[in-house]
């Protein structure tokens, strides 16, 4: 079964609601990340990364469907990637 892009931008905006919107929320939430001076001065490329995608998923969350589970996984494999790496970087 092949489905169409536009059958999937249907699915995924019935998931997570408009995309402008999405973005919105998204992007504010990124710029204020970024305006933190720990951005750049304390934040390794791993973690600035795993904080960009979570607001991307905390911004799904919120525009559209709150109970869908997959969000909430999602934002646990991210915190634990950088969990896993500062456990590594500790032996």
């Amino acid at each position: 079964m092949n489905n169409s892009v536009q059958d999937t931008l249907n699915e995924r905006g019935n998931r997570y609601g408009d995309f402008a919107d999405h973005a919105s929320i998204a992007q504010n939430l990124q710029r204020v990340m970024r305006a933190v001076p720990a951005w750049e001065g304390n934040l390794s490329d791993s973690q600035r990364q795993a904080l960009t995608v979570i607001a991307d998923k905390i911004a799904r969350i919120l525009n559209g469907d709150p109970n869908y589970a997959d969000n909430w996984h999602d934002i646990q494999g991210y915190a634990k990637l950088v969990e896993d790496r500062l456990s590594k970087s500790k032996e």
